[in-house]
């Protein structure tokens, strides 16, 4: 049974090839293996396989041709729900995957950036995976002006899809500042490092589609296992 707030399994398979087609391990113009070989070897149904491709093929991402299979169209920005998302697995890519620690209704820290309207916000602390893999921990602060209630059973892997879908909210743009700082007290045991370890810190500020600051975050992630990889035209 997938996880509370899990992307369909195809559309995760969407986003692993569009996150492998924007770190440049599938190369504009190449062949993918056959559907069935390529099935088996992600362990999924070629039927879920298909619906993936179908997917970005409306995208423009992957063109079939007949008798021949499924090659790859490269473009600059693919069109993704982690098109923000800027860490990768260090030999590029990785699905994005979280498990909520806890969601809880707080004042708003006065070591972060100023941001919204509203005197609290709602604190969600994750750890993030890439392909199953422990990658980062975030603690994110949504401005509490956008809902009077916020549960961790209803959040999506994307939180900018639940913004959207369920609270109106659109992420138009952020950004991230890079540093360093020590793991929180409350990293949770499944991360590879101790509370207290200095690590790669970005610290984001999101702004909506009126143009003002929704959400401020913050993530210590592992530098032995990802990379944060920022792209430009």
């Amino acid at each position: 049974m997938p996880e509370p707030g899990s992307l369909p399994l195809y559309q995760q398979i969407a986003e692993l090839l569009i996150r492998d087609i924007a770190a440049g391990r599938l190369a504009d113009g190449m062949r993918l293996p056959p559907e069935r070989e390529m099935a088996a070897g992600m362990g999924i149904a070629v039927g879920t396989l298909r619906k993936a491709l179908a997917e970005l093929g409306a995208r423009g991402l992957v063109e079939p041709v007949q008798g021949s299979g499924n090659y790859i169209r490269h473009r600059s920005e693919p069109e993704s729900v982690y098109a923000l998302f800027r860490l990768e697995l260090t030999e590029g890519g990785g699905l994005p995957t979280a498990r909520v620690l806890d969601v809880t209704r707080t004042p708003k820290p006065q070591d972060l950036p100023e941001f919204g309207i509203a005197d609290f916000a709602w604190r969600i602390r994750r750890l993030r995976f890439l392909s199953k893999v422990p990658a980062a921990v975030e603690e994110i602060f949504l401005d509490g002006s956008y809902c009077a209630d916020l549960r961790a059973g209803a959040l999506s892997e994307s939180l900018y899809l639940h913004y959207r879908d369920a609270l109106g909210l659109w992420i138009q743009r952020a950004e991230d500042r890079i540093s360093t700082g020590a793991l929180p007290d409350w990293a949770p045991a499944g991360f590879a490092h101790p509370p207290g370890t200095v690590l790669p810190q970005v610290v984001r500020i999101s702004w909506a589609q009126d143009n003002t600051r929704a959400e401020v975050s913050r993530s210590w992630f592992d530098p032995a296992r990802v990379n944060y990889v920022a792209r430009l035209k």
